[in-house]
């Protein structure tokens, strides 16, 4: 009959153990880039895994309403949302216990989210997330803060050569309000914009006249910083689109005298993904993928941006580092002597029976006349 229960090891669709050593990896990863946000100010919060679901998914949170897991609390009998992204809730903590802090508010955090899907690229639902928020400050340099800081980040976690794609996720939008573009037209230019698809944005935006027809000459400009600034600049843009252009151009100008060397680029009419934000957006890449996405938003009535690191994806990406030597104990050890070990820096097993020995524990080394050894199989 137990043939017919459940393999125990089973998880479900997206979910897996993290075993080791990728655990104590993942942990320290995070640690580090904490440790970068906490030199430059940035003070640590931790929201719950889950609160009531008006507030989880109010504002910003909205974004991520199909992506939230919802449960009846039994205490309460009202539903409550386990966290999708942690970026809202640090908005309401900003927003409610923080709102009499002196601006600019610097918080970071860390912690697990879980998403009802994943996707075909990214399978996984259940993610470590770590991230900063700077709130209060409308201005260029608070976003080249930002995105500037989570390149440092990734520099202590040994990606040195990332590279920074600017997004401008109002630009298409308000192209399409100033054409008096709607309806079945917006859909379809929307989604050629989404697909990337050059002809039928292109048709599509002959279709709604100017100034949507500036859609094509932008979708074909995205690429290194100075072309696409260099299009945004000759392109007789409307009052509301021209401001949007030129917060770009400030901003990457403020990225660039904090980070010279930083590989920009620009993409004016990208918007997958970026629902909430209301300036620029950017993420941030490596040798396999984006690590890092952020941008800014409004927190209530308060403008804020922010940026949310991907731990696993950092991972894959970082060189793994050396494994760090495991020093057996015999048994009987002087406790003082083992503690002075532990303080230089070597990760102690002590044997606890005859059974122990540093092979079956899987030491590198042994502690022989008092002193740490090399141990192989003949030692």
């Amino acid at each position: 009959m137990t043939d017919d229960l459940p393999n125990p090891a089973l998880l479900p669709a997206g979910l897996a153990d993290l075993l080791p050593p990728e655990a104590e990896r993942e942990a320290a990863l995070v640690e580090a880039v904490l440790g970068v946000f906490a030199r430059h100010g940035y003070e640590r919060v931790k929201p719950p895994l889950l609160e009531f679901e008006d507030s989880l998914l109010a504002g910003s949170g909205a974004a991520v309403a199909d992506q939230t897991f919802r449960i009846m609390d039994p205490v309460s009998q009202r539903m409550m949302g386990l966290r999708a992204d942690t970026t809202p809730q640090v908005a309401r903590i900003a927003a409610t216990r923080l709102a009499n802090t002196p601006r600019p508010l610097r918080l970071s955090y860390a912690g697990q989210v879980l998403r009802v899907r994943g996707s075909q690229l990214a399978p996984e639902r259940q993610l470590p997330q770590a991230g900063i928020e700077i709130i209060g400050p409308d201005s260029p340099e608070a976003d080249a803060e930002v995105a500037v800081l989570g390149v440092e980040a990734l520099a202590r976690a040994g990606i040195a050569d990332p590279s920074l794609d600017i997004q401008l996720p109002t630009m298409a939008p308000t192209l399409l309000d100033a054409a008096g573009v709607d309806g079945a037209l917006r859909h379809r230019l929307a989604r050629a914009l989404d697909r990337k698809d050059a002809a039928e944005v292109r048709a599509a935006a002959e279709e709604a006249g100017p100034p949507a027809n500036f859609l094509t000459t932008l979708l074909d400009a995205a690429g290194p910083a100075d072309g696409a600034l260099a299009a945004l600049a000759a392109a007789a843009l409307p009052p509301a689109a021209r401001a949007i252009a030129d917060n770009a151009a400030a901003v990457i100008a403020a990225i660039r005298a904090r980070a010279p060397k930083l590989r920009i680029t620009l993409d004016p009419v990208e918007f997958r993904g970026f629902r909430y934000h209301t300036g620029v957006a950017f993420t941030i890449y490596g040798p396999q993928g984006e690590l890092a996405r952020g941008g800014r938003y409004v927190n209530g009535e308060e403008p804020a941006t922010g940026l949310s690191l991907y731990p696993e994806a950092i991972m894959r990406a970082a060189p793994k580092a050396e494994p760090l030597p495991r020093l057996f104990l015999p048994a009987g050890t002087d406790a003082a002597l083992a503690a002075r070990l532990r303080e230089q820096g070597w990760i102690t097993l002590a044997a606890l029976s005859a059974e122990d020995t540093p092979a079956r524990l899987r030491c590198t080394h042994l502690l022989r006349d008092g002193e740490p050894t090399l141990f192989t199989e003949k030692a």
